[in-house]
């Protein structure tokens, strides 16, 4: 730990967490933020492109802070943001609705942005 460092955090999409968790916390990690667009399974590994979420170990909780983050995507998750509130109103934690920013690889994707209806 550094003197005079209040926060130490990292944003994970969650799949190593259960497993890292322990020795992150240890190094002084404090505060978490979860990349986490949906709370369907299949649509996550789609996205992450691995099986499993390993989001539902409650590790998690006892750390000082944590945040998820949900980029919401039209025809993809939007009908999810209410379920998202009811997933979190009781945890201590926070959830943020994100705009979803089109990048492919080192080039925005303009042709999205300006296609938008």
């Amino acid at each position: 730990k550094l003197e005079g460092l209040k926060t130490i955090a990292v944003t994970t999409n969650g799949i190593n967490l259960t497993r890292l968790l322990p020795r992150l916390k240890e190094a002084g990690l404090n505060a978490i933020n979860i990349s986490l667009d949906t709370l369907v399974p299949a649509k996550f590994e789609f996205i992450v492109r691995r099986k499993g979420t390993n989001l539902s170990s409650k590790a998690t909780v006892c750390l000082l802070y944590m945040q998820v983050n949900c980029v919401v995507m039209r025809g993809f998750n939007e009908d999810e943001v209410l379920d998202f509130v009811d997933f979190t109103k009781d945890l201590p934690l926070d959830v943020r609705f994100i705009e979803y920013m089109p990048f492919d690889g080192k080039y925005c994707c303009f042709e999205f942005l300006f296609n938008r209806s």
